[in-house]
Formats: structure tokens, sequence, C-alpha cells
């Protein structure tokens, strides 16, 4: 049912997340767009997962954010090019009304994020080889990233069972987990293999890595 209040609130939170240079002008205008489609079309619970998301993304990016400039890993201002290849996925999902890829998607996503923001505060190892690399190489992972990745993408399943997208909480955490591991370590598999040699970029695998996510959603309902 469409509310203006989260009309109200989309607007916000793009202005604060433009403000505080999470996104740029062109990202920040397209969470509008997507906002927007969603309410109109599956409701604003399912909105507020994806403001779940955004808001773990930002709390993660901060973490220890000094660190993460001194060895250059950190990434600052996101693109409209990083907001498709997260969200287009669960937008496309919450149009066709399917929550198995709505909450596979966005846990995937979640969970990368995570992983990737956290798990730089550990030594990683590259998960093809398994050979120690620098923090923030493409296709490096860590216990520690792994965990917060996980942890991520489970707290995007109960969240979906505390809205109302899918009533059985076994069910939401069982797809945001699954699908979340997984499409995270899809993410970490490209990003070892064909983005380290440029044959596709960082939004490309972010983008595939969702779409995983949603795939086995959808198998899981």
């Amino acid at each position: 049912m469409f509310n203006l209040e989260y009309v109200i609130l989309i607007i916000v939170i793009a202005l604060i997340t433009y403000y505080k240079k999470a996104l740029d002008l062109y990202g920040s205008l397209f969470m509008i767009i997507m906002g927007l489609i969603i309410i109109f079309t599956a409701g604003s619970n399912w909105l507020i997962l994806i403001f779940i998301f955004l808001f773990l993304g930002l709390i993660s990016t901060q973490y220890k954010h000094s660190y993460k400039k001194d060895i250059g890993v950190y990434e600052g201002t996101r693109s409209i090019k990083n907001v498709i290849a997260n969200g287009i996925v669960p937008l496309v999902m919450a149009i066709f009304g399917n929550y198995g890829g709505f909450i596979g998607s966005i846990a995937t996503a979640t969970a990368d994020t995570l992983a990737s923001e956290l798990g730089v505060t550990q030594q990683p190892r590259l998960v093809t080889t398994f050979k120690k690399v620098p923090p923030g190489t493409d296709g490096g992972i860590s216990v520690v990233g792994t965990i917060s990745g996980i942890i991520g993408a489970g707290i995007i399943g109960l969240a979906a069972f505390l809205l109302g997208i899918f009533p059985d909480p076994y069910v939401t955490l069982k797809i945001a987990i699954i699908a979340g591991a997984v499409g995270c370590f899809v993410d970490s598999i490209l990003g070892a293999t064909l983005e380290q040699r440029h044959y596709i970029s960082n939004e490309y695998v972010n983008l595939i890595a969702t779409i995983t996510g949603a795939v086995l959603g959808i198998l899981m309902v």
C-alpha cells in the first residue's frame, strides 16, 4: 500500500547518503527511483529490508576507515554503478513479488559487503589457492570476513521474517544464510579469477553474485 511517509523517508535517506558522501548524486537519485518502485510494487516492508542492507553497509564501511585509507582499500563514495550492481536484482525480485529471490539477493549483497569491509582487518588468503595476499586483494577471504558475512546474511533473514515478508523464520533464515554464503563465495571466486585478470569489473562481479543469491533463493522457496 502506498504510504507518503515512506516516500519522504526514501528522499531523506538519499539526501543523508549523499551528504555523508556514501553515494554520489546519481547513485542517490537512482536509490530514490528504486525505492519508489519497490513501494508501489511490493510494499514498504520490502523497502525496509533494503534500508537494513544499506545501514549495515554504511556501518561496516566506516569501521576502521582510517586503517582502510592507510592501506588503500577504503571505497568511500559509491557511484550509481555500485547501486545498480547491488540493487537491480532485488528490485526485479520485488517487482515480481518473489520473496525468495528478494531475500537471497539482498543477503548476498549484505554478506559480500560485510565480508569485504570487515575482512580486511585480518590477513586474507586467496580463495583459489589459500595463499596469503594483501588485504583488499580481489578474491581474498578471511575467517573474520566469512563469519561477518554469514552473520550479516542471518540478520537479513531474521529481518525478513520480522517484517512479514515471509511468516516462517526457518525459511527466511535458510534462504538468507545459504544464498548469502554461496553468493559471497561466488563473488570471491570471480574476484580471484576474472576480476584479477581485468576481464570483468567489480560491478559485474557483484551483479553475478546477487543473481546467484536470487536464483538460490527462488529454488529454496
